[in-house]
């Protein structure tokens, strides 16, 4: 009866402890969050509220004002933002596809029996990942600038004008960018989630006679759809957040991208170069919103999919 008791005493102190253990690990990321993602996300969102505006002759300087939704409606109506919006969806629509085609392809491939020597094709497909975009960016411009990138040379010694930095192809050329750099991450993220595939699963499909290619795309890829969500999901996000690249090949001076080619191009430039905090805050609230919006989207087709 007392060891009874006692199991019962020790049972409830572990239940007890529990809530504490939890608030210890989750606490550090949680304020983490809170300021660096929140505070800054409610910030702008006042930031967006206001706007400025000079009274009387001007000389007091300009004072902040409230506007209520003026900012958001300006920007609704910005033909400058809407079409920045409109680039970085079409640059989304290209590039994630793409992306997570070729990354669950060459998974798969690392994945099967015919492939070898792995871990030197995990360092090589990662190692562009590790390269900061900005240093990524200067590079890929040297190798699309005409007379400095020796690929151009090549190209016109055989003839071919190709135009990397100008009209739709600088499109082409910030996806093939994103691409290599991403392309190792999502690799290893969608390798990590095969190698948890149970291999008598596996080996079940290929004694039925399955060949390697319907063993890929009838048993594996099935058994990592939640890998392939995750992938996705941070590759979208990541899609709506264009500035580096483009900010680099615009300061080259040598394409058709202007400073205001993206939605955080444009508030870049009417943040640090109008000085107009309030409206560059709403452009930002915008596309947080539209990342909300996708991302739910995404999240809710995920479901149904793993639903049904």
């Amino acid at each position: 009866m007392a060891t009874a008791t006692s199991s019962a005493r020790n049972r409830a102190a572990t239940r007890s402890r529990r809530p504490h253990a939890v608030l210890w690990l989750l606490g550090p990321f949680f304020t983490l969050f809170a300021f660096t993602y929140v505070a800054p996300m409610l910030y702008a969102v006042g930031l967006s509220l206001y706007r400025e505006r000079f009274t009387g002759t001007g000389w007091d300087g300009p004072q902040r004002v409230f506007a209520g939704l003026e900012n958001y409606t300006r920007a609704l109506t910005d033909t400058t933002f809407l079409t920045g919006t409109g680039r970085v969806l079409l640059y989304g629509l290209i590039y994630v596809p793409l992306c997570i085609a070729l990354a669950a392809a060459l998974a798969l491939l690392l994945d099967s029996t015919l492939t070898a020597a792995r871990r030197f094709f995990h360092t090589v497909l990662f190692l562009p990942h590790i390269v900061p975009g900005l240093i990524a960016a200067i590079v890929w411009v040297y190798l699309y600038t005409p007379g400095l990138s020796p690929i151009i040379d090549a190209l016109e010694g055989v003839g071919a004008e190709v135009d990397l930095l100008g009209g739709s192809t600088v499109m082409l050329s910030l996806v093939n960018i994103a691409v290599w750099q991403s392309l190792g991450f999502n690799v290893v993220l969608i390798y990590v989630a095969l190698r948890a595939v149970p291999r008598s699963t596996v080996e079940a499909a290929r004694i039925d006679g399955a060949g390697e290619i319907r063993t890929a795309l009838s048993v594996k890829l099935p058994q990592v759809r939640a890998a392939l969500f995750v992938v996705t999901l941070f590759t979208m996000i990541g899609s709506l957040q264009l500035f580096t690249e483009p900010q680099i090949i615009q300061s080259a001076g040598t394409s058709s991208v202007t400073s205001t080619w993206t939605p955080n191009m444009l508030a870049y430039t009417a943040a640090f170069n109008s000085n107009d905090y309030h409206y560059a805050a709403t452009v930002s609230v915008l596309i947080a919103a539209l990342a909300g919006v996708l991302s739910f989207a995404v999240t809710k087709l995920a479901h149904r999919r793993s639903a049904s």
